[in-house]
């Protein structure tokens, strides 16, 4: 099975499916989101949209709870009605109580059949917050994490991290992005902790997928992050980067099928 390992939905959803076809995608892990770059169609629209995306990626507006709600709420409607072409992960708001996120996860999390939590974006030196979902992850049966390991993070907050997630050896976290510019350091500390998989969407350079592939090929996971990337370049980057075609199968789709028990 071929499995986008990370993208998030583009309206209408009949045009995501079309470019699954394009890239022989099966079926999509979908991250929640609360933009929507893919209706851009000038320099000038396309700024209009990002400037939400620029304030999430930076952390400043996380706790929007309605617009969490929103985002939640459209992409469980997409997986509810195309089951077996996709597969979500939601997103939760940081800076809440443990008990406060434990609420939050059964009111719109677990209902929606929701396999993960993610994509997880903060401002440098604010890992610290995802120890309560760390914590209830473990709590509601080891779900994985999913974080977004570009700017504003550097190196110190990926090292923060993966100390964090040595606390929690059974639940799985995903570094999305692979790190940025510090993926050959990511790779390393991948390469420490086994409840740690590495993302290939948004790398900076065609080695860096190809080595980790080559040091973790059942912890590597293709994935487009769609509108931002195009499933079919994302795949085509795990083939030319593989030789072995049961370790590329594996990139492809079986390690995270294995991860998220898919069938």
């Amino acid at each position: 099975m071929i499995i986008d390992g990370h993208a998030h939905l583009i309206l209408p959803v009949e045009k995501h499916l079309a470019l699954m076809e394009t890239a022989g995608v099966e079926r999509t892990l979908l991250f929640t989101t609360r933009v929507h770059p893919e209706r851009a169609h000038d320099l000038e629209t396309l700024n209009q949209e990002l400037r939400i995306f620029n304030e999430i990626i930076a952390g400043k507006v996380n706790n929007d709870l309605q617009s969490f709600q929103q985002a939640v709420s459209e992409a469980a409607q997409v997986i509810q009605q195309y089951p077996e072409r996709f597969t979500g992960f939601a997103n939760v708001p940081l800076g809440l109580t443990q008990e406060e996120t434990a609420t939050w996860i059964e009111k719109y999390v677990l209902p929606a059949g929701f396999r993960g939590f993610g994509e997880f974006t903060m401002q440098s030196g604010a890992v610290h917050q995802l120890e309560v979902i760390f914590a209830c992850a473990s709590e509601y049966g080891n779900l994985p994490l999913w974080v977004h390991t570009l700017p504003p993070l550097n190196l110190d907050d990926i090292h923060q991290l993966v100390a964090l997630s040595r606390r929690y050896p059974r639940v799985p976290l995903i570094l999305g992005h692979m790190g940025g510019m510090y993926w050959r350091e990511t790779i390393a500390l991948a390469k420490e902790v086994p409840q740690t998989y590495l993302d290939l969407s948004g790398t900076i350079t065609f080695l860096g997928p190809r080595i980790a592939i080559h040091e973790l090929p059942m912890r590597t996971l293709f994935s487009s992050d769609a509108p931002f990337g195009h499933p079919l370049i994302a795949r085509t980057i795990v083939e030319q980067a593989t030789v072995d075609t049961a370790v590329r199968r594996r990139v492809l789709g079986e390690n995270l099928a294995e991860l998220l028990h898919l069938n």
